[in-house]
């Protein structure tokens, strides 16, 4: 076996966030399809969708209320004589304008405002009679009034390729009759867990053996950003059986591993990996849980995949906490440029923190917590755990506290910044 322990490359959480956002950036070409457009939510969009008129096509009224000249309101109160009632969706031809001074229309939230009127008054502000109206608050040129062509015009880019389709995404993709979107395909990404101890989910484990879980919170992870998982066999600590399985990952757009990325004696992933010619990004990141993730780059073996085409790995630390929090952290954002999503960089929110926090300086740290309180009170503070194999703890926490490299104690009250989970 080559001795890489003289290549390790270990980098701040800051600078290896940054080289896998620019190995992102550059991930080349998707080929696309065209899918219903409720089938869409949640994929990348691969076409631009433009409005087809101006949006709105007529001023639209936001309330309901008067249509007015803001000029006859000038001395309070006014008596306006009522010429119309305006419905939305009433056809515009059978709309009369306001042109004359003293004149007013009854108009309902989303109803073309007639011609002449330049505002409308909310009919709070309003006693009706039997053919006039008393006004008894005035207001500006445009207000509760959204002009045509004021969200969009007509061509005008709404949704750029690149983004992945929300609700509001869709709704406004039906807004402009889009009954089909074109849309990226997924990607593929391989999940292989290595090591002895772990066996199948459906087998008894032995006394010193584990459950394989890592597969599945990956394969759940995978699919909320947007791929497709592909679950191999569990590779055992033995080189060319590794080997052949890594090969085997390879074929797909993204090999995940778990485990196997530490130094210790059987901990082969980097070994065979450098055997195999891979380019190493780095060798680990100084974070807690999660230091000894790797990203790189590697040819798959010609023999086995038919093609010489480099594909992207990600060898993630074993324990299933770290596994999360490294897929959210470094294989995420390559993942999702695989699936043509624009670059996004990485925000945290801020909370006021319930309890103390002390912990040791020197890493930047990701744990597990829980966001609790009611409406702008919210607060939030660790959950007790035993370290990065505690997968119940990480159960019940819903976002992760970020703690700064500098920091050993962080007092209650303070605002600390959060990274939230997908749910």
């Amino acid at each position: 076996m080559a001795d890489i322990a003289t290549a390790q490359t270990i980098l701040s959480f800051e600078d290896a966030r940054r080289v896998v956002e620019q190995h992102g950036s550059n991930v080349g070409t998707i080929e696309s399809e065209a899918v219903e457009l409720l089938a869409a939510s949640g994929r990348v969009l691969a076409e631009q969708i433009v409005a087809d008129r101006d949006l709105p096509p007529f001023p639209r009224s936001t309330r309901d209320g008067y249509a007015v000249r803001s000029a006859d309101l000038s001395q309070l109160p006014a008596t306006l004589d009522v010429i119309a009632e305006i419905k939305a969706g009433e056809k515009l031809e059978r709309i009369p304008s306001v042109s004359s001074s003293g004149q007013t229309a009854a108009i309902m939230t989303g109803a073309p405002v007639p011609a002449g009127a330049d505002a409308v008054v909310m009919v709070e502000y309003t006693s009706q009679r039997e053919r006039s109206v008393e006004i008894t608050r005035a207001v500006l040129p445009g207000e509760n009034v959204v002009l045509a062509g004021a969200e969009a015009k007509a061509g005008g880019v709404l949704i750029p390729t690149g983004t992945r389709l929300s609700n509001a995404a869709i709704a406004l993709a039906a807004s402009v009759g889009k009954s089909r979107l074109q849309v990226y395909k997924r990607p593929r990404v391989a999940v292989l867990i290595t090591g002895d101890e772990i066996v199948d989910i459906d087998a008894k484990p032995g006394p010193t053996q584990i459950r394989n879980s890592n597969s599945y919170s990956l394969a759940v992870q995978i699919a909320q950003a947007g791929g497709d998982p592909v679950l191999l066999p569990i590779a055992p600590d033995e080189p060319q059986a590794l080997r052949r399985l890594m090969e085997q990952g390879l074929q797909s757009d993204l090999l995940l591993l778990t485990g196997g990325v530490s130094m210790g004696r059987y901990d082969l992933v980097e070994q065979v990996f450098t055997e195999m010619k891979a380019e190493f990004f780095f060798t680990g990141a100084k974070i807690q849980p999660g230091r000894p993730v790797v990203f790189g780059k590697c040819v798959p073996c010609a023999a086995a995949s038919g093609a010489q085409k480099a594909n992207y790995f990600f060898g993630l630390p074993g324990n299933p906490v770290s596994t999360m929090v490294t897929f959210e952290l470094f294989a995420r954002p390559m993942l999702e440029a695989l699936a043509g999503m624009f670059p996004r960089k990485l925000m945290f929110v801020h909370a006021k923190l319930k309890s103390e926090i002390r912990v040791k300086p020197g890493l930047k740290r990701f744990l597990p917590a829980i966001l609790s309180g009611e409406f702008e009170q919210s607060e939030v503070e660790l959950v007790r755990w035993q370290g990065s194999g505690d997968v119940a703890a990480t159960a019940r926490a819903n976002c992760y506290i970020v703690i700064a490299p500098d920091r050993d104690l962080i007092s209650p009250g303070e605002f600390v910044p959060i990274l939230p989970r997908p749910i």
